[in-house]
């Protein structure tokens, strides 16, 4: 005879009664032999989403054949190779550039360097630039950092406004040349002038500490408010230092000098 459970007291009722004579309460009409049934069924289930949740978490993960580098279609690299080929030096920098990222071909940096070096053996600023930053770096050349500051200079001349930064640093430090600040403030200011945010940042340093330069607060306060504008927290924090310490004749004129402040067209933007 299948027996009922209470569900209030526990106790087991036989026969059909659907209430409890022990405490007048329902009485569950599942049999001890279904929930015996009932309880393995669930202990399986649980077993079974133990098993796949560890198969999940185990098995190896799919490769992707997929490059991360940047897709380049065909037809582009093989027009720049063609137009490079033929002594094109945007299309020689270009080219330097694909080499470089490893866009759209496999990253080789000697053959970019071949490239970089073709194209700013013909006066192309940027591509000067990008042979600097390999020699600086040691990338598909020896480092070399007087090999740097020379293509540096070449294209700062030109108003590259990267290789006046990266010229600026090279003064600051004395790497690949002597150390001498007011040569760093002199390219720092070129670079600021054309809005590079960590050129204005630098300069900014320079005017409030009399670096290569003479100190001038208001002129302090006009390149770290500008560089602050571009994101550089540095100079948010430079400025609000620099605050603390101006007079308020000195900080309008600062904030003049900000108003004022028209960048300076790029001559190396279009080489």
């Amino acid at each position: 005879m299948a027996l009922a459970t209470c569900l209030k007291c526990g106790k087991e009722v036989s026969g059909e009664a659907s209430v409890c004579l022990e405490c007048g309460a329902r009485v569950s009409r599942l049999s001890k032999t279904n929930l015996v049934k009932l309880i393995g069924i669930l202990l399986g289930c649980g077993l079974a989403v133990l098993i796949l949740a560890t198969f999940i978490q185990t098995r190896e993960p799919v490769v992707s054949n997929v490059s991360n580098s940047p897709v380049v279609p065909v037809a582009d690299f093989q027009e720049a190779k063609a137009k490079a080929d033929g002594g094109d030096a945007r299309a020689q920098n270009r080219l330097g550039e694909m080499y470089s990222k490893g866009t759209g071909v496999p990253q080789d940096y000697k053959e970019a360097a071949k490239w970089y070096r073709t194209a700013a053996d013909q006066g192309c600023a940027s591509a000067q630039k990008n042979l600097g930053e390999l020699y600086e770096a040691g990338q598909g050349v020896p480092r070399d950092e007087k090999e740097a500051v020379k293509w540096y200079r070449k294209a700062a001349n030109q108003g590259d406004v990267r290789a006046q930064y990266s010229l600026a640093v090279m003064y600051e430090f004395g790497r690949g040349l002597a150390k001498e600040q007011a040569e760093a403030a002199k390219w720092f200011r070129l670079a600021a002038e054309q809005g590079e945010p960590l050129a204005q940042y630098d300069l900014g340093q320079r005017y409030e500490r009399g670096l290569g330069i003479p100190a001038d607060p208001a002129e302090a306060y006009k390149w770290h408010s500008l560089a602050a504008t571009h994101g550089i927290p540095d100079a948010a924090t430079a400025l609000d230092t620099l605050k603390a310490k101006m007079t308020r004749d000195q900080i309008n004129e600062g904030k003049r000098r900000v108003a004022a402040f028209v960048p300076t067209k790029s001559l190396g933007a279009t080489q």
